[in-house]
């Protein structure tokens, strides 16, 4: 494993969405969401995560919203780029562009969807991947949407194999996985909750930090939870957790990011409330619902 400043990777760095306009990646919107995550506090921002709706982006479309989060950043906020896909020549390309860029601090590269790997797949594709670049790299672990598990010894493998390794984004319910991993391949690997629902929980037992699509719509409190409990203050920092945990069921109401795109237009945050297909905005009743939660938090 690459050991890291115990300063570094760490805090709630929230993936942002995409902002699209008549079709197309609204660059513009995207700049003033990297000004947002900086002015409110994060620690920084993920390029192309599972919220970004990827799937639907171009790989030129995704290269170039990394080049646009790198120059809105200019240097005062972390950077990380999400460069996985189902295939290995895409996941390639995007990995070899983002690592060539000096301003991201790191990769992570989510398991192969679909095709559902062996284990010993799973070693072999990031071996090979890390062979590409010298970046500090994560996992993406999202077996939900992966449909793949990947196992704790498979971690260390991994660990093993692969010089740059530094951690991983973990976005499962299986919270005793976290205590695993660090107990058994290092305590210094860099665990991020991938799931707003076990925020606080998975920080208490050793997570570095938060990438949780709530980041889009209310960073402040997710940086002032993962602040608290390094200060030790775990009542501070559970308190954040309920405060939050309205809002954070709410966004899994729908496809994410359905609910977090009308959420944010109605907020002001993002000019439109635009997706690409297959995925499409929030039903009327919906909307009725997520206004609800927005009121009872005091954000409308």
């Amino acid at each position: 494993m690459l050991k890291l400043d115990e300063t570094a990777l760490r805090g709630s760095i929230p993936p942002l969405i995409t902002p699209f306009r008549d079709g197309a990646v609204d660059e513009a919107a995207y700049a003033g969401l990297v000004e947002f995550q900086v002015e409110n506090g994060s620690h920084g921002i993920l390029v192309n995560g599972t919220t970004s709706e990827p799937s639907s982006l171009t790989l030129a479309e995704r290269n170039r919203l990394v080049d646009v989060a790198l120059e809105a950043a200019a240097g005062r906020i972390q950077v990380v780029a999400a460069t996985g896909s189902q295939s290995y020549a895409e996941t390639a390309e995007l990995t070899r562009h983002a690592a060539g860029r000096p301003g991201v601090d790191a990769l992570l590269i989510v398991t192969p969807y679909y095709s559902r790997p062996p284990q010993r797949g799973i070693l072999e594709y990031y071996r090979a991947l890390n062979e590409l670049h010298d970046k500090p790299w994560m996992i993406y672990h999202i077996p939900g949407r992966a449909a793949v598990d990947v196992k704790v010894e498979t971690v260390k493998e991994i660990d093993a194999a692969c010089p740059t390794f530094v951690g991983m984004k973990h976005a499962s319910l299986d919270l005793a996985f976290v205590s695993d991993v660090l107990a058994e391949v290092d305590e210094d690997l860099r665990i991020f909750v991938g799931l707003e629902e076990l925020s606080f929980p998975m920080m208490a037992v050793g997570a570095c930090g938060l990438m949780n699509a709530a980041g889009n719509l209310n960073p402040k409190p997710l940086a002032e939870m993962c602040e608290a409990v390094w200060a030790g203050d775990l009542f501070a920092a559970r308190a954040l957790h309920r405060r939050l945990f309205e809002i954070n069921k709410a966004i899994f109401w729908d496809v994410n990011p359905i609910p977090m795109k009308y959420m944010m237009k109605r907020l002001g945050i993002l000019p439109r409330n635009e997706h690409r297909l297959p995925l499409v905005p929030a039903s009327p009743d919906l909307e009725k619902r997520l206004d609800a939660v927005l009121e009872r938090a005091g954000m409308v």
